[in-house]
């Protein structure tokens, strides 16, 4: 491989860089959309735990108040 050979990953990052720096809203929207689908990075391991912790949480501020 040549060091010129740009790979579409990189391809994909160096443009999505350029679009942030030329776009003053790019920021807010990239953290909008990613707040948007986090539950979904998590998996279903991580969306369990969440939940669990979640209820327990509940439940805890139910016994004391």
């Amino acid at each position: 491989m040549s060091k010129d050979y740009e790979t579409p990953e990189r391809t994909r990052e160096r443009l999505r860089q350029e679009e942030l720096e030329n776009n003053p809203f790019g920021h807010m929207n990239h953290g909008n959309s990613r707040a948007r689908y986090s539950i979904v990075d998590l998996g279903w391991k991580g969306t369990l735990v969440l939940t669990i912790v979640i209820i327990v949480g509940l439940i805890v501020v139910q016994y004391f108040y």
